[in-house]
């Protein structure tokens, strides 16, 4: 295998041809699956499939019209859009309290939608699906460390919830994220982010913490997360970090340009004190492949703790050079299929110490394929992102990054350009009175 890192050509990667299907169909499918022949992880729903149509006809960020009256109603409903543009939430995120629903965000005319100075949060509910939205909150003009840290899209404490296609960048705190009470009450569970584009957390901005580029975190005891065919880009950390008790497969994704880890397992001890702590995380990790960049420490490992994590220890753990019997209880770990390439374009297999490895799959997804390292790139690149067949200019500027080598972190919005400013558009949708599954899929054609 060889993955030609050759930046004079201005490519990090020479591909063969090819795609690697990693989802069925995006429309709602038979036997109430979100996507057509293939299970995963909270996708046995019918979601909105069903219900009443709700059409967005408005860029206010409230009011009649609004996405946020849409998704605030209740029963069965989809969301459908005959408006497109930027929707500025104020500082306000968006909520999702009631089930049953479907956002069809490619249903919008061209470019698409994207939110603006906030997030959308899917908070104590279920059977939710998410699909072909930008989500880009940036620092909403406050100033270093402030206060202001909204993830992008956060999933707490709910369930059967799938966000597909979506791209959340330039969030203060997660891009993406899933959490939920951590010791008592009900946690978040069958969850499955599919062909995301989760890029550019913002480094030094308005979080009260300081630093803070997070990908995604999937908190304590969280259980059955699947991350598949997603893009992580320029992240300093958490691509993705899951906790203690929590459980998942992450396959056939890229990462690229990770500032200090890029897939991170652990909990801290004095979260848990005088409490009974759940088994240390579970995670089936296949067919990725970790691409250093700029911002890429030479030493980084393919899994690591977080350093905060460990007792008397400032260094950043590398579960490479560490002997199985010194290293923390981070995690068991399944491993096949993944690659690292560094930035001398030399690639290497991740060297997990079989303490920490397990023999066979602790999960696996119905109809999984295991891409190899080539097709995993090239399906990534090609699919990932809110709308892979019309790209906005900043989904196309970090893919192109990754392609050429070039993508860095960020501290700001203002650093690459700022807040879209795309001037609205408008369409009449017409409604069909049958196969609404095939009409919304309609909307979606395979990238070219």
């Amino acid at each position: 295998m060889n993955l030609g890192y050759n930046r004079s050509k201005s490519a990090i990667l020479t591909l063969r041809l090819g795609l690697v299907v990693l989802l069925g169909s995006a429309s709602l499918g038979a036997e109430n699956l979100v996507f057509s022949g293939t299970i995963r992880f909270g996708t046995t729903t019918p979601v909105g499939s069903g219900g009443r149509i709700i059409k967005v006809t408005t860029l206010e960020s409230k009011g009649a019209g609004s996405l946020r009256a849409a998704i605030s109603a209740e029963g069965p409903r989809i969301v459908v859009f005959e408006v497109g543009g930027v929707i500025d939430l104020q500082g306000q995120n968006l909520r999702i309290d009631s089930p049953f629903l479907t956002i069809a965000g490619q249903t919008a005319p061209s470019p698409g939608i994207t939110l603006i100075r906030g997030g959308l949060t899917v908070s104590n509910t279920h059977d939710v699906l998410i699909q072909h939205l930008a989500v880009r909150p940036g620092d909403n003009g406050r100033s270093k460390g402030s206060g202001w840290d909204t993830d992008a899209i956060a999933v707490s404490a709910s369930r059967r919830v799938v966000v597909d296609h979506c791209s959340t960048t330039w969030a203060v705190d997660e891009n993406l994220s899933v959490s939920g009470p951590r010791l008592q009450g009900t946690t978040s569970s069958d969850v499955t982010f599919s062909n995301c584009l989760i890029a550019e957390g913002l480094n030094d901005a308005s979080h009260a913490k300081g630093p803070h580029s997070k990908g995604t975190l999937i908190h304590d005891r969280i259980q059955r997360v699947a991350i598949i065919g997603c893009l992580y880009a320029s992240n300093v950390d958490r691509n993705p970090y899951f906790k203690i008790g929590s459980s998942g497969v992450v396959a056939n994704r890229v990462i690229f340009n990770p500032g200090e880890h890029a897939i991170t397992a652990g909990w801290r001890p004095v979260e848990w004190e005088g409490r009974q702590a759940p088994p240390e995380p579970e995670l089936s990790i296949l067919g990725n492949v970790l691409i250093h960049g700029l911002d890429t420490p030479e030493n980084l490992s393919f899994i690591s703790a977080p350093p905060t994590e460990l007792e008397n220890s400032s260094d950043h753990p590398s579960l490479e050079n560490s002997p199985g019997s010194q290293l923390p209880e981070i995690g068991r770990f399944y491993l096949q299929g993944n690659w690292q390439v560094m930035r001398d374009g030399s690639q290497k297999r991740p060297n997990v110490p079989a303490a920490r490895l397990r023999p066979h799959p602790i999960l696996w997804l119905d109809g999984l394929k295991v891409s190899e390292p080539e097709e995993t790139l090239a399906s990534v690149l090609r699919n990932a992102g809110a709308r892979p067949f019309d790209r906005d200019p900043i989904d196309q500027r970090i893919v192109d990054g990754v392609r050429q080598g070039t993508g860095r972190l960020i501290d700001s919005q203002s650093e690459v350009g700022g807040y879209p400013n795309y001037a609205p558009t408008y369409r009449k949708l017409e409604i069909p009175t049958q196969d609404i599954d095939a009409w919304l899929a309609s909307f979606a054609p395979s990238p070219k």
